[in-house]
């Protein structure tokens, strides 16, 4: 491609920006179909009863590890052999995921094809991201973040009514699968029809920068973990907010069967925390390019803390919908914030990787949270233990960003 003709901006390039929404709303439809529909299916289909949380949290932790190992390789495949082809290669390992829930003969089917689901989200997702970011100028990346996260989400919002609604009509393993196969489908066709490379476009925001991309993957995760003190503190924030998105996963469908809701109504008030979480990143996302991104990060973890800490403590239907709303919209402050906050530490030629990194710990959250929360509600058998552990994870991890992250992380 001529790089004469290449321009760099979201209104220059808005018919391929607006083919990459799409994408990441197909993707955000793949894992909201699993949202509040398995943890139901965990007792009602496979006999897990209600106090066996470590197995009900496996499929959690299998999601979190695969998707965080996807998202490190992905990062670095797609520097090396394009956007396009990876995103590709994530709609077709998706294919069996429906087929294994319908036929499941036990649990461990349902964890093997949440393992599928971790590579497809970590491999298209992050090529969602990774192309738009491409595409966009650098002073963009707020705004890109957090367009690319208001369409993923609310695909998952949307995803977890639907489903539920399916599910009640035509059982759950045929309403996943019918919704599923269509879902794929759409996505793997649309990836290979309406997708381009970007790379062309990552190369011209290159330029003549010197070549750090020879660093060794190695080195760069030692740099982007440990060495790099905001790098580190931005990337343990990113995989203590998946202690909300665990608790919001796993125990709050259970929470609320608990307390005599049906899975349409638990649903719902679910689907609340997805859609404000979706929504607003349209406002957060780019009201951090103009701000700074440390202010919305540290008071959209504390915002979280403190809305999982009030949700056991009521018992109506109206304050769960209000606290959902309140923990959606402190995740639309952080989780974009968080991202392009790793995109302006990181080197254009290594920008890839980095992001990379960065999505492998807040992922790899999933399998930390999921664990850890299962552990104690295993161990004391009551629902407000992991409300507890999961809001002063986020308490505590606000507070290491706002010692150690600088006030403006944005160049």
């Amino acid at each position: 491609m001529n790089e004469a003709t290449i321009k760099h901006g979201i209104a220059e390039n808005k018919t391929q920006i607006i083919f990459q929404l799409v994408q990441v709303f197909l993707v955000g439809l793949t894992i909201g179909m699993t949202r509040t529909v398995i943890p139901g299916l965990a007792d009602t289909e496979f006999g897990l009863g209600s106090q066996q949380f470590l197995l009900l949290t496996s499929f959690v932790v299998v999601f979190g590890v695969v998707k965080a190992i996807m998202n490190l390789t992905a990062g670095r495949l797609s520097d090396a052999y394009g956007r396009k082809r990876v995103l590709i290669m994530g709609w077709i390992v998706a294919i069996p995921i429906p087929f294994m829930i319908l036929y499941a003969p036990s649990w461990n089917w349902i964890v093997a094809a949440t393992l599928l689901l971790g590579v497809n989200q970590g491999l298209c997702w992050s090529m969602t991201i990774n192309s738009k970011l491409d595409l966009a100028r650098l002073n963009q990346k707020g705004l890109v973040n957090g367009i690319n996260e208001f369409s993923g989400y609310a695909a998952v919002a949307i995803a977890g009514v639907i489903t539920a609604y399916t599910v009640d009509l035509y059982g759950a393993r045929e309403g996943l699968f019918v919704f599923g196969v269509i879902v794929i489908i759409l996505g793997l066709v649309s990836s290979v029809w309406s997708i381009k490379e970007t790379m062309p476009w990552a190369k011209l925001h290159r330029g003549n920068t010197p070549t750090a991309a020879h660093q060794s993957l190695a080195k760069a995760f030692i740099q982007a973990s440990w060495t790099n003190k905001t790098l580190l503190s931005l990337n343990q924030a990113g995989l203590i907010e998946k202690f909300t998105d665990a608790m919001v996963w796993i125990f709050l469908p259970v929470f609320f069967l608990s307390k005599d809701l049906t899975l349409l109504e638990g649903s719902a008030i679910v689907s609340v925390y997805a859609l404000v979480w979706g929504g607003s990143q349209l406002i957060t996302g780019p009201l951090s390019d103009k701000i700074g991104r440390k202010v919305l990060i540290v008071s959209g973890m504390w915002i979280c803390g403190l809305g999982l800490l009030s949700m056991p403590y009521t018992n109506n239907v109206f304050l769960w919908t209000l606290e959902a709303g309140i923990i959606g919209a402190g995740m639309a402050m952080l989780y974009p914030t968080l991202g392009a906050a790793v995109a302006d530490f990181a080197p254009i030629e290594t920008r890839g990787t980095l992001l990379g990194i960065y999505r492998f710990w807040r992922d790899f959250g999933y399998a930390v949270a999921a664990l850890t929360l299962g552990i104690v509600a295993q161990m004391t058998q009551v629902l407000t233990a992991p409300f507890l552990l999961a809001s002063a994870a986020m308490i505590l991890s606000g507070l290491h960003v706002l010692i150690v992250v600088p006030g403006h992380t944005d160049k």
